[in-house]
């Protein structure tokens, strides 16, 4: 018998995933638990839209990945910070600082947990910090850390 999992069932598939059962594993167990639902032409039609839109779904959230990124190429994000007399900032430039100041000067939200930005920036000069838009969209961030 086909059934469609409604949820994940251990060593048989994910929820979603179309499968061969016997009968009496079929109703007994999966369709007893809600686990399944019988695999007929409405609910294979409705499994297919299900997918395709999903898949629509993660093309469109890529798309603007992408375009967040190419953005993100031509800018270049400014950060004025106050120093000591040794040239040693006060304090240090953190991810919520990117973050904060590349929603400022040029209008683009990003998370500042997706910034990859191994040590705070404790020095003046000119950084590359990368952006994990999405799984397979990284975006490279131009900051500058400047006098005020």
């Amino acid at each position: 018998m086909k059934v469609i999992l409604t949820q994940d069932v251990k060593a048989q598939g994910k929820k979603g995933d179309i499968i061969e059962v016997s009968d009496g594993y079929a109703r007994n167990f999966l369709l007893a638990r809600k686990l399944a639902i019988i695999a007929d032409a409405k609910a294979l039609n409705e499994a297919k839209n299900k997918e395709a839109s999903r898949l629509h779904k993660i093309e469109t959230e890529r798309a603007a990945a992408q375009e967040i990124a190419s953005k993100l190429a031509e800018v270049l994000v400014k950060i004025p910070v106050a120093c000591g007399a040794d040239e040693k900032l006060y304090g240090s430039i953190t991810a919520k600082d990117i973050a904060e100041a590349l929603k400022a000067q040029h209008g683009i939200d990003i998370d500042r947990r997706k910034m990859n930005l191994e040590h705070p920036i404790r020095s003046y000069g000119n950084y590359t910090v990368e952006a994990k838009l999405y799984t397979d969209v990284v975006a490279k961030i131009n900051v500058l850390v400047c006098k005020k």
